[in-house]
């Protein structure tokens, strides 16, 4: 079993004391934020290399019900920056967690990564938080989703062209089904899944294709229905009434400003319907809990050389109002560098955003209109460089 660390004091009884009194304040909103954080890749130059003897990754689980957002446990699991800032995944009584690991170091050669298939499991509902389970998904286990039911986990596998079916029931958790969707180089990268539990789509970023799976129970079968959005699809999320999805197209990386993608899922077959320029690459989108806002992380330059005519000090955060059939522009606000997953407090009000060169969490305050997005100054540490980051679907 893996060693759990504890990154505050905190009594024998204080997790669990603390996690009660988190449901019994979170009343319909989700509360419970977590960050899986890679400690093995960082930025040179505007170029991710490799950390010598790197610490082990972490999985750090965060209160956002209170000002600012505390740290309540990190606990060591296997996580890795490549890959869409979606591979981690809380059931909807933000009892078990899932992470997933795309890239681990190299026995062979410690300066280069190669493909890891692992998704750890992890109780938070032991005595402290812990491993339970390291399960097999496929190369390149990346982004993925949990059904609104909680008993259905989908993993992309980035560098096997598959999508990994996991069973869930209580703590145990195990695979019952590998669904192909492409060529080992179709970069399947995230599966996000309709609130209704019926279909889900699969960004593919290496051959620009989004793919349809249908969800029947536990049969997931490959519709062979597949459809383009723009340059490189990878993060997509889609509206609580199952209508629309939203994919984000991170483009070829050159300077250029890249989009999204508004998908109507009610046309027969459904397709794209609106396109939106962002800035360059948006690495994160999230919907807000009330649903009424989306959240679009760009790493605007962030990740490029200082010499780059395209480099920026800072990554971005912009915030659009989620209207029946189409978004609308309302904010935005620079956040840290390098910037990966983000996520809203249950209220919508308290928006936090991880930076993987500064290793901390950026807090901001939403207004009431959404109008208003201010930089609080307010930081959160991480036990490594914020590489993905969720809250539960689905808990209201």
């Amino acid at each position: 079993m893996r060693r759990t660390i504890q990154r505050r004091s905190l009594p024998r009884l204080g997790w669990f004391a603390a996690v009660l009194a988190l449901l019994a304040a979170s009343h319909a909103f989700a509360q419970l934020a977590v960050s899986a954080n890679d400690n093995k890749l960082v930025l040179r130059g505007g170029a991710p290399a490799v950390v010598q003897k790197p610490a082990p990754d972490t999985v750090t689980l965060i209160d956002l019900s209170t000002r600012p957002p505390s740290v309540l446990r990190q606990v060591e699991a296997h996580a890795s920056v490549i890959g869409p800032p979606t591979s981690v995944a809380l059931t909807p009584d933000e009892g078990l967690l899932l992470v997933t690991s795309a890239a681990k170091i190299d026995p062979a050669d410690p300066a280069r990564l190669i493909p890891d298939n692992r998704l750890s499991v992890i109780d938070l509902k032991a005595n402290p938080p812990k491993v339970v389970a390291e399960l097999e998904a496929g190369a390149g286990a990346s982004g993925m989703s949990i059904t609104r039911d909680g008993r259905l986990a989908l993993v992309a596998n980035r560098y096997d062209g598959s999508v990994s079916v996991f069973r869930i029931q209580g703590t145990s958790v195990s695979k019952i089904d590998t669904v192909a969707v492409g060529s080992a180089d179709s970069g399947v990268a995230h599966v996000a899944i309709s609130p209704d539990s019926r279909l889900a789509l699969v960004t593919r970023d290496g051959d620009h294709t989004i793919s349809v799976l249908a969800i029947n129970g536990e049969k997931v079968v490959y519709t062979k229905r597949d459809f383009g959005a723009g340059l490189k699809p990878y993060g997509a999320v889609i509206t609580d009434d199952s209508r629309m999805a939203i994919v984000a197209n991170l483009g070829y990386a050159r300077g250029d400003s890249d989009t999204l993608s508004l998908i109507d899922l009610t046309l027969q077959p459904l397709r794209v319907v609106e396109t939106y320029s962002v800035g360059q690459t948006p690495e994160s989108i999230v919907l807000s809990p009330d649903g009424k806002m989306l959240a679009v992380v760009t790493m605007n330059g962030s990740n490029k050389a200082e010499s780059s005519p395209f480099f920026s000090p800072n990554g971005r955060i912009t915030l659009y109002r989620v209207l029946r059939d189409r978004l609308q522009y309302l904010s935005s606000a620079n956040v840290g560098p390098w910037p990966q997953g983000a996520a809203f407090s249950g209220d919508s009000r308290t928006l936090v955003v991880q930076s993987m060169t500064e290793r901390n969490l950026w807090v901001l305050e939403v207004g009431s209109s959404g109008m208003e997005l201010r930089d609080t100054g307010q930081r959160v540490p991480l036990g490594g460089g914020g590489a993905a980051l969720r809250t539960a679907e689905g808990k209201r």
